[in-house]
């Protein structure tokens, strides 16, 4: 059964969108690609778009979306209706395969309601021959799948370009009959980047820790490839629909990198998209021409855009078209006078810069590569060029971290502020620094991978601790999450299959996490607050990265110093 209001809205969302596909049912192997959150953040997704456009290239798939339903849609199962695509509105349970794109921990739980707003049953172990595949893919999961295993039947690990067309080939040629396990097997043998869970048979020893992992059959790998694209300018990473209706509605968003090679200790991306790939000027200039001739600011993506040795002649061609671009954040090593006037020409008054620590020890010590030099210098330059706001971005939490290290940073950000006003005397007027508080999270693949969070405590206080040493500086607004989901965060992101049980008590509970966490049996500290032994079989150990595990402890080491 469908929801009238549910269909409704997908037909006002396809006439307010272009570029969309819709393909003919009968023959083609159909994919629903779930976006686990509001439809609002997940076509302002890049990679959202690129796996679909992927999948609807293959001329025997047809690939449709779907989004966490609105609030206003109601308790779906209890009207007796299911979720629905928007393409066709059609239920995601009469689909093949419903394909999750998962960027982000906190949309786990979501994944559960869209399961169950499907009428899909949660647990993979539940499902059979009628239900669909439930696969996942994303930065997220290509990290650390463990704690969603229960409730996946496969996953499809690394770059998509890498990895979909190869899959998509193998299910189009496997017979329609074939048992799921023994479909799931094929799968397992033969994809680079494939990982079914139920394959793998995993031993805890007494004390918590991962003893042994092991595949069921010798026929799977024991460690599972992460594939990449070697080279980027075989497609174009670029927005496939046009919509008003999302966070980024006015632009048209395009990948010129992928990938960094500077190293920060603390960031995932830097280590699991190795190498750094930057696509050409030339490659690139399709693309501006397509997102200009809708009329769109072209909003440059990539890990390390800044990097890219030609920023400033893809800025320039734009302009020269008469567009306008966006760029989401700077290194501040790279804030010159030709990137500031580049900015300045297009309208811009804000931009995003990323000094992460207030006291140059601790940026050593997440290996950051930029000094209270390069810090002052850019916003002095931003400054001069009639840029009047900056977003300057911080941690708290990092390992080694101190009370010093917070006074450290109030002292840089009012030193910051004093500079920007200074600089800008008799000219357009300084405006403000909004200064956006982060807690570090562990992340899996990094050489803080066996760093625990800090406590949710402790960063509450240094939070307060900042906000009353800025307090008077009217200039200077302070931003901040709240620390409680950084906890749930970290256990997502650092969990085993346990973590699972957790993840499926909340969801019961109706994501009452404080009631999960005291009826289980599991310990989420003993995920979260403990520091792991350097020896130690981790959740993701089975997936091979391309970074040996050794260069990651070593630079653990390097960044603890002496420190225990």
């Amino acid at each position: 059964m469908k929801s009238w209001k549910q269909r409704k809205r997908c037909l006002d969302r396809l006439a307010g969108e272009e570029g969309w596909s819709r393909k003919i049912w009968g023959g083609s192997l159909t994919t629903c690609l779930v976006y686990p959150n509001r439809y609002r953040t997940g076509m302002s997704n890049l990679g959202f778009h690129a796996v679909y456009a992927l999948i609807n290239r293959h001329p025997a798939c047809l690939c449709e979306r779907a989004f966490l339903p609105e609030p206003d849609d109601g308790d779906l199962s209890a009207d007796g209706a299911s979720l629905i695509s928007i393409e066709s509105q059609r239920s995601l349970a009469d689909f093949d395969m419903v394909a999750f794109s998962l960027s982000f921990e906190n949309d786990y739980p979501h994944v559960l309601e869209i399961l169950e707003a499907a009428g899909i049953p949660i647990e993979s172990s539940d499902r059979n021959e009628r239900h669909p595949l439930v696969m996942g893919g994303g930065i997220a999961v290509t990290l650390n799948p463990e704690p969603l295993a229960d409730f996946f039947d496969l996953f499809l690990l690394g770059e998509g370009e890498a990895v979909l067309p190869g899959f998509l080939d193998l299910m189009v040629s496997l017979p329609k009959n074939l048992p799921r396990e023994a479909l799931l097997g094929r799968i397992q043998q033969e994809i680079a980047g494939a990982y079914v869970p139920r394959l793998y048979r995993i031993t805890t020893g007494p004390d918590g820790c991962i003893a042994a992992r092991e595949p069921i059959d010798p026929a799977f790998p024991e460690r599972i490839l992460r594939p990449c694209v070697a080279d980027l300018e075989a497609f174009a990473t670029e927005q496939r629909i046009i919509t008003r209706e999302t966070e980024l509605g006015g632009m048209y968003l395009t990948e010129v990198s992928r990938g960094c090679g500077r190293g920060c200790r603390f960031c995932a991306a830097g280590f699991v998209f190795r190498p750094a790939r930057f696509r050409s000027a030339a490659a690139l200039e399709s693309s501006f021409r397509r997102g200009l001739a809708k009329g769109k600011t072209i909003g440059l993506l990539g890990t390390a855009v800044s990097d890219h040795p030609a920023l400033p002649l893809i800025c320039r061609s734009i302009l020269d078209r008469g567009g306008s671009l966006a760029v989401g954040s700077l290194r501040l090593d790279r804030v010159d006078a030709e990137m500031t006037a580049i900015l300045k020409e297009t309208g811009v008054e804000t931009v995003s810069l990323a000094p992460e620590a207030g006291s140059q020890r601790l940026r050593d010590v997440i290996r950051k590569g930029i000094g209270e030099k390069e810090i002052f210098s850019a916003v002095e330059k931003l400054m001069e060029c009639g840029i009047v706001r900056a977003r300057l971005y911080f941690m708290i939490g990092l390992p080694t971290e101190t009370d010093e290290d917070i006074e450290a940073m109030i002292g840089l950000v009012k030193e910051m502020e004093r500079r920007a006003r200074q600089t800008s005397e008799g000219k357009r007027g300084f405006r403000r620094l909004t200064l956006s508080i982060n807690q570090f999270i562990p992340k899996a693949a990094t050489p803080f991978q066996w760093h625990p969070l800090e406590d949710v405590a402790i960063v509450r206080r240094r939070i307060r601790r900042i906000k009353e040493g800025l307090r008077g500086e009217k200039t200077i607004r302070v931003i901040h999450g709240q620390p409680k989901w950084n906890y749930i965060q970290a256990l997502l992101a650092l969990g085993d299959r346990r973590v699972g049980r957790l993840l499926m008590a909340a969801h019961r509970l109706g994501g009452n996490w404080v009631r999960a966490f005291r009826e289980s049996d599991i310990d989420a500290d003993f995920y979260v607050y403990r520091r792991r032994k350097p020896d130690e079989i981790l959740p993701w150990d089975f997936i091979d990265h391309g970074v040996p595990k050794t260069f990651l402890r070593n630079e653990y080491r390097k960044a603890l110093g002496d420190r225990p």
